[in-house]
């Protein structure tokens, strides 16, 4: 559990730094009597009580009225905190913050936090106050006891330690991309650049990249290694030398995209206007102001023949530049310098400097559908809507589906096939999820909420299916409101 509480009464004060004085009597001499140390003890429980009498009490009819970009109040564990200076230096950007303001953000801090220790750091002078004691724990029109049973949920998870990360799976999936590199420059070392060449290590290449995307999710997500400054630098080199994308920009788009699955405005996945209509109110929005950039009809067919082969060679190279480029990121420069540096090495005596760009741009061409697929089939034919405030089990319950388990299902979405329990549990290593669905599962059926596993084919089938509803929503609300 992430609360923040001090041995024996639950306050934020560290009751060891409290006492400390038990250790020297006022001569200097080390004080050996238990009396003395009684004496400490109850001087620091006092000053623990009476920092808890001086927090202020807020009910939440108050703390909600703090929810704008300059003013920004957000509670955990019944604690209230102003994040409003803190936001410019969230390392998950700024918006994150943003979307929880005015709100209980309990599960969705236990669940984006990896490292509690660390944070509480940041977390103590931002504390302003608590709850009421009269006040629920959460919003009032959230399901209490579903809140509860989800938090249960979560602390047995983590003491069956299924948040600690095995190693070595990683190991043999970092493993396979190098492999595979190095057997694309085996070949055409061997064999030559001629076409038939080029584009089976294209396909070798683009299988690397791919799984590589993967490894850069989970290093975005994941504490590997005890030191902070470690896990930074491998995702630093996962996202940016291996993938030749800034982590500051992968960081900021993936973590609002976590924080409120599909709401429009917050989650940038789906907020893919003028370009693509979305869900059921977009469309109706959309068509009733008469607003069509394109022809909305065929809306479907531009996401698979344009959308899906330039999402990652143009959308997320363009972010990924623009993001280095106004917030002067040097390091994430450098990262994403040393893809392409690497690529010349590899393959410039071959291919020479324009070769190889061009084979870069084809391997990331061909890696884009594959990835498109993986994401997108989980959240377009799903729930889309306005900020509701639910709790956070519902919304990314809602919000997602998974795809029916196999061995090539798990290998190719990288096992983001079990994209509830990812959303759930964003900081759980990879390799757990399957032993989580049950109990995911079990609960959605205890509080009447679809658990959504589809085949395969389906799901990929459901995402054309979800932009062709949007598309007659927009058309009937277009035709039915005619131009004042």
């Amino acid at each position: 559990m992430f609360e923040e509480k001090s041995e024996g009464n639950g306050s934020l004060v560290d009751e060891n730094q409290l006492y400390l004085g038990a250790k020297h009597q006022a001569n200097g001499k080390p004080g050996a009597s238990g009396k003395a140390r009684l004496s400490a003890r109850q001087e620091a429980n006092d000053k623990c009580d009476l920092l808890r009498k001086s927090l202020n009490r807020y009910t939440w009819q108050e703390i909600q009225r703090h929810n704008q970009e300059t003013d920004q109040w957000l509670v955990i564990n019944r604690k209230v905190y102003d994040v409003t200076g803190w936001a410019d230096r969230h390392p998950g950007g700024r918006k994150v913050l943003n979307h929880y303001a005015g709100e209980d953000a309990t599960d969705v801090f236990r669940a984006m936090h990896s490292d509690p220790d660390i944070v509480r750091l940041y977390l103590k002078p931002l504390l302003i106050g608590e709850l009421a004691p009269e006040e629920p724990n959460q919003e009032r029109n959230k399901n209490s006891q579903l809140v509860e049973d989800f938090q249960e949920l979560r602390r047995t998870l983590e003491t069956m330690n299924l948040f600690n990360a095995n190693l070595g799976f990683f190991f043999l999936h970092f493993s396979q991309i190098l492999i595979l590199e190095a057997l694309a420059w085996v070949i055409v070392w061997h064999f030559g650049s001629g076409w038939l060449v080029t584009m089976f290590i294209s396909l070798l290449l683009t299988v690397a990249q791919a799984q590589g995307a993967f490894l850069q999710h989970d290093m975005g997500h994941l504490s590997m290694f005890k030191k902070a400054k470690w896990n930074c630098l491998m995702q630093k080199f996962v996202t940016g030398h291996l993938k030749g994308l800034a982590a500051k920009w992968w960081n900021i788009q993936h973590f609002q995209h976590h924080v409120k699955t599909n709401i429009y405005s917050k989650d940038p996945d789906i907020d893919l206007g003028p370009f693509l209509v979305i869900g059921d109110l977009q469309p109706v929005k959309y068509g009733k102001n008469k607003i069509k950039y394109i022809n909305y009809e065929k809306q479907h067919l531009y996401f698979c023949m344009v959308g899906v082969p330039l999402l990652m060679p143009v959308y997320f190279n363009l972010k990924s530049i623009l993001t280095m480029y106004h917030g002067r990121d040097w390091k994430d420069f450098a990262w994403v310098s040393s893809f392409y540096i690497r690529y010349f090495i590899t393959f410039g005596p071959f291919y020479g400097i324009f070769g190889t760009m061009a084979l870069i741009y084809l391997v990331k061409f061909l890696e884009s559908p594959w990835i498109a697929c993986v994401t997108q089939m989980s959240h377009i034919p799903m729930k889309v809507s306005k900020e509701e405030n639910q709790d956070w089990f519902s919304t990314q319950v809602l919000a997602t589906c998974n795809v029916k388990q196999s061995f090539f299902n798990d290998w190719f979405t990288g096992h983001l096939n079990f994209q509830i329990e990812h959303h759930l549990f964003p900081t759980m290593p990879r390799h757990n999820y399957h032993k989580v669905a049950p109990l995911v599962k079990s609960l959605c059926a205890k509080h009447e909420l679809p658990y959504v596993n589809k085949p395969m084919l389906k799901a990929f089938g459901d995402v054309a299916r979800a932009l062709k509803k949007s598309r007659a929503l927009w058309k009937e609300a277009y035709c039915m409101h005619p131009e004042i």
